[in-house]
C-alpha cells in the first residue's frame, strides 16, 4: 500500500512503488550540464540540481504522487476511524487502541512477509498491497460494521505495510540508482511522511466537520485506489529480484541473510536504534507541557517542532550538500543528534523547549547519508528482505521507546526521563558508530561513487 498506519511516524516513509529488475526506467537520461545518467541503474542525480533532478525521472513522478496519495489517505483513515470507534462505543480506551492498531501488527507482518520482496516482481507486490488496503477502507466505510471488524481491517491494512515499504525502499534504488538519487528520492518520500504530521490530522480534523467518518475513510480508499493505478499504469514490470534461489525461503532464514551480515547489522542498528530515544520527548511531550502549564496552543506548536526541523534538516542536506559531504557529516551528526535533549536536565520552558525539538528534528539530516551506506552495503538479492525488516524493525522499536517512556515517567519526573534517554542513546549511537567504522563504513566518503 502506499502508506503503513502509522508510517507519518517514521522517518522510513512507504509510497515510492516501483518494481525491481533490469533495464532503464522511463525517463532516464543524462541530467543537463552534467554528463551524467539518471534513471534505473543509473549513477544518480547530479548534486547540482539536487531534488529537482529526482523529478526528471518520469517513473519517479507518478511514484511520488501515488505515496502522496496513500499517506494523505492514511491519515484521514487514522483520525476517521478514531472518531468512528469512540461514537460506537463511548470508550477512549478503544478510540486509543483503535490508532495503536497501526503500530502492533508492524513486526509480525514484517517478518513472516519480508521474502515477498525479493521473491515477487515489486509492481505486483505494491499495487496488490494498495488494493488490500483500498479494499479494507472501502468495508470499513459500510455502514453497520461491527467495531470488532474495524479493528481486525486495521490490523490488516498495517499487517501489509512493511511488505510495502520494504519492496518500495528496494526497488527505488532501481529506478533512480543506488548512489545519490536514491537518497535524495528516499528524502523526498520522508518528507512527505514528516508533513502528514504538520498539516494531515488538522485536515482530517476539518473534513470531519463537513463529512461524517464513514464517508472520509471512502476518501482513503480512493486515496489507496489512485495510489494503485499510478503505480500500475506510471511504473514498469521487472522480474523478482530473487525468483529462481530456491522454492521459498523462510521468514527466519531471510532475518539471519540480512543480520548475519556484519556491516549490514551495525547499519541496520543504527538506524533502528536512534528513533527508539528519539519519540520519548514526542511521547511525553503532553505531560510536560501540562506539567509547566503550557496551553494547548502552545502544545500544539511544541507537537510541530520536531518534524518541522526534520524536514529543515533534510532539505537543507539534500539541496545544499554534495554527496561527498553528506557523508562525511553522517556520523558526527548521528553522535550529536541526541545531545540537544539534555536541555531537559533544566526543566525547559516554552521558548527554550521549542528551540530544543527544532535542534533534535534538524539532527536528522545525517539519515540522507545512512541511507547511503546502507543500500551500498546491501546485496541486490537481499535487498528487497533488508528493506522491509528495516522499515518493521524501526516502526516496531518506535512503539517500543513511546511505551518504555510511558512506563519511565510512571516512576520518575518527565523531564529525567527525557534527559536519561538522551544520555543512553548517545551511549548507543556512539557504540554503534564504532562498529560500522570497523566496518569500513565511514571510508565510503571516499569512494567515487560518493561524489
Amino acid at each position: 500500500m502506499g502508506a503503513g498506519p502509522g508510517e507519518v511516524r517514521s522517518v522510513a516513509a512507504p509510497g515510492s512503488g516501483a518494481a525491481p529488475g533490469s533495464g532503464a526506467a522511463p525517463g532516464s537520461g543524462a541530467v543537463p550540464g552534467t554528463g551524467r545518467s539518471v534513471g534505473s541503474g543509473g549513477a544518480g542525480v547530479a548534486g547540482a540540481g539536487g531534488y529537482r533532478d529526482v523529478f526528471r525521472v518520469r517513473e519517479f513522478r507518478p511514484v511520488f504522487a501515488a505515496h502522496l496519495l496513500s499517506v494523505l489517505g492514511v491519515v484521514i483513515a487514522e483520525i476517521s476511524l478514531t472518531v468512528l470507534v469512540y461514537r460506537a462505543t463511548g470508550s477512549p480506551l478503544m478510540s486509543a487502541l483503535t490508532f495503536a492498531l497501526g503500530f502492533l501488527p508492524y513486526a509480525l507482518g514484517g517478518t513472516l512477509l519480508a521474502p515477498l520482496a525479493d521473491r515477487l516482481p515489486a509492481r505486483r507486490v505494491l499495487v496488490g498491497c494498495d488494493l488490500v488496503c483500498a479494499a479494507c477502507a472501502a468495508v470499513m466505510a459500510v455502514p453497520g460494521t461491527p467495531v470488532a471488524l474495524l479493528l481486525v481491517l486495521r490490523c490488516a491494512m498495517a499487517f501489509v505495510a512493511p511488505l510495502f515499504q520494504g519492496t518500495r525502499s528496494a526497488s527505488l534504488a532501481d529506478v533512480l540508482g543506488a548512489g545519490e538519487a536514491y537518497v535524495l528520492g528516499r528524502s523526498l518520500l520522508r518528507m512527505v511522511a514528516q508533513s502528514a504530521q504538520l498539516i494531515g490530522f488538522g485536515l482530517g480534523g476539518l473534513l470531519l466537520t463537513v463529512l461524517a467518518p464513514r464517508g472520509a475513510i471512502l476518501l482513503t480508499a480512493a486515496g489507496f485506489l489512485g495510489s494503485a493505478v499510478l503505480l500500475r499504469l506510471g511504473t514498469r514490470a521487472r522480474p523478482a529480484r530473487s525468483a529462481g534461489a530456491g522454492p521459498r525461503v523462510s521468514p527466519v532464514a531471510g532475518l539471519r541473510a540480512v543480520l548475519g551480515h556484519r556491516r549490514l547489522r551495525a547499519l541496520t542498528l543504527l538506524s533502528w536504534l536512534p528513533p527508539l530515544f528519539v519519540v520519548v520527548p514526542e511521547a511525553l511531550l503532553t505531560p510536560y507541557a501540562t506539567g509547566l502549564g503550557i496551553s494547548t496552543a502552545g502544545l500544539g506548536l511544541l507537537m510541530c517542532a520536531m518534524p518541522a526541523g526534520a524536514i529543515a534538516g533534510e532539505v537543507w542536506a539534500g539541496s545544499a550538500l554534495t554527496a561527498r559531504t553528506r557523508s562525511r557529516i553522517t556520523a558526527p551528526l548521528a553522535a550529536l543528534s541526541l545531545l540537544p535533549l539534555f536541555a531537559y536536565a533544566v526543566r525547559p520552558g516554552l521558548p527554550l523547549l521549542l528551540g530544543t525539538l527544532v535542534l533534535a528534528g534538524l539532527a536528522h539530516a545525517y539519515t540522507l547519508g545512512l541511507d547511503q551506506w546502507y543500500v551500498e552495503a546491501v546485496p541486490e538479492e537481499l535487498r528487497g528482505r533488508a528493506m522491509t525488516l528495516l522499515s518493521t524493525g524501526l516502526m516496531t522499536l518506535q512503539g517500543v521507546g513511546m511505551a518504555l517512556a510511558g512506563v519511565a515517567a510512571e516512576f520518575l519526573p518527565v523531564h529525567v526521563v527525557v534527559a536519561s534517554a538522551a544520555v543512553l542513546g548517545t551511549g548507543v549511537v556512539l557504540l554503534l558508530l564504532a562498529e560500522v567504522r570497523r566496518t569500513d563504513g565511514p571510508r565510503r566518503e571516499t569512494d567515487p561513487a560518493a561524489k
